[in-house]
C-alpha cells in the first residue's frame, strides 16, 4: 500500500493539472470504486459535474480535492490505486476505472486500480478536512504535528512500537516500509514495549520517521512493481536506498550483521539483530 510519501509524491503530480479546472464530464467504469455514494455511479459522476477545484491535500495515505463549494472528493489509493494524466485520446491502460474531463482543452485525469480495494467519496463540507478522516491523526509533515505530543501518547499506550507507529489514529502515513527503516535508524526493536521505551527515544524514532521520508519524497518515493507509479507512469527509486525492508539475508549496513525477517501482523517485520537487539523476554530471531 502506498504510504506518506508515494501520496505526497501523487498529490504533487496532480496539483498543478487540477487546480483551477471546473470537472465537465465523469465516466465510472467500475461501480465499486464509488461504493460508498448512495446514488451510485450514475448519481457520483452527475455530482461531480460543475465542480470547481481548488486545491489537492492530503493528511497521511488520504487525498482529497477540495471543491469552491466546500466540498470535497476524498481519495483512499489502497492497495494498487494510482491516477494517470493523458491526452483524452490516449489508450486507456488496463485497469482504468474513472475517467475525468474538464471544461478547457486540457489533459484526462483517469483513476487506475487493480485490485479495486482504494475508492473515491464525495464529502459534504470536507474542504478542509473530509469527516470520514476526522480521525486519521496528523502526520510528520504536518505543520500542526507535535512530535513530543505524540511521543506522550505512544509511551502511555500497552502495546509494541511498530504497532504504535502504523496506528493511523496516534501518527498517520507510515507503513511497514518506513515503519522498519524507522526503527532501524533508531536502533529500536519493532517489538519493543512502548511503556517501556524512554519518551526521548520515542521522540527521535519520530524525527528518523520524518527524515527517511524526506528523503524517498527526494527519490519519488518507493515502488517495488507496477501499482505505484506517479501521475505520468515514472516510478520511485528509494527501494535502492532502504536499509533493512525487503533485504533478508544480506548484510546490515551499519554493522554488516544479516538483516532477518520476522512475521509480523499477517506481514513481515525486517531487523538487523545486532543494531535492534530482542527486548528483554522476546524469542531470539532465527
Amino acid at each position: 500500500m502506498p504510504e506518506l510519501p508515494e501520496v505526497e509524491i501523487i498529490r504533487r503530480g496532480l496539483a498543478p493539472h487540477l487546480e483551477g479546472r471546473t470537472i465537465s464530464r465523469v465516466e465510472v467504469a467500475h461501480p465499486r470504486l464509488v461504493r460508498f455514494h448512495p446514488g451510485g455511479a450514475q448519481g457520483f459522476a452527475a455530482e461531480l459535474v460543475g465542480r470547481t477545484i481548488t486545491a489537492v491535500r492530503r493528511r497521511g495515505k488520504y487525498l482529497w480535492w477540495s471543491f469552491t463549494d466546500d466540498d470535497a472528493l476524498l481519495v483512499h489509493l489502497g492497495m494498487s490505486g494510482q491516477f494517470r494524466v493523458d491526452d483524452p485520446g490516449a489508450e486507456l491502460l488496463a485497469h482504468t476505472r474513472v475517467l475525468i474531463d474538464f471544461d478547457d482543452v486540457g489533459d484526462q485525469v483517469r483513476f487506475v486500480d487493480q485490485r479495486m480495494f482504494g475508492g473515491l467519496q464525495l464529502s459534504e463540507q470536507g474542504a478542509e478536512l473530509p469527516q470520514q478522516i476526522a480521525h486519521i491523526a496528523r502526520d510528520p509533515f504536518d505543520e500542526d504535528f507535535d512530535a513530543e505530543a505524540v511521543a506522550r501518547r505512544i509511551t502511555a499506550k500497552r502495546t509494541t512500537i511498530k504497532r504504535a507507529l502504523l496506528d493511523q489514529r496516534v501518527v498517520s502515513g507510515i507503513g511497514n516500509i518506513y515503519a522498519d527503516e524507522s526503527l532501524w535508524r533508531a536502533r529500536i526493536n519493532h517489538a519493543h514495549p512502548t511503556d517501556s521505551i524512554a519518551r526521548k527515544r520515542v521522540t527521535e524514532l519520530l524525527g528518523h520517521a520524518r527524515t527517511v521520508m524526506s528523503e524517498a519524497l527526494a527519490e519519488g518515493g518507493t515502488s517495488f512493481d507496477s501499482l505505484y507509479v506517479n501521475v505520468n507512469g515514472s516510478s520511485g527509486y528509494f527501494g535502492r536506498s532502504l536499509s533493512v525492508y525487503g533485504r533478508q539475508d544480506q548484510p546490515c549496513d551499519r554493522c554488516g550483521s544479516t538483516i532477518v525477517r520476522e512475521p509480523f501482523m499477517n506481514r513481515s517485520s525486517f531487523r538487523c539483530p545486532d543494531c535492534q537487539p530482542n527486548p528483554r523476554g522476546a524469542p531470539r530471531a532465527r
